[in-house]
């Protein structure tokens, strides 16, 4: 995952070089405007790099969501014939 050098990433986090060059912006950007860049707007941006949201395969969602209506209907058969 890590394209950058960790000695030289912002704060040593395992950032890959785009990572680590938005982090930089967002910081340059904040010094300019004389605004505080050590902001929980950075730290979230930071949790995001790290530890990225699950991505979820449409297709292989969309199997699964039939799968289990084809089980539930099977299952609700299955009473409805022992019932």
């Amino acid at each position: 995952m890590n394209d950058g050098n960790q000695e030289t990433s912002f704060r040593g986090l395992p950032l890959t070089d785009e990572q680590d060059r938005e982090i930089r912006h967002y910081i340059h950007t904040k010094e300019r405007k004389g605004e505080p860049w050590d902001t929980p707007e950075l730290e979230a941006m930071l949790a995001d790099m790290l530890h990225p949201p699950e991505i979820i395969d449409e297709d292989a969602q969309a199997r699964d969501d039939s799968v289990a209506a084809e089980r539930e209907t099977a299952e609700h058969e299955e009473r409805a014939d022992h019932g």
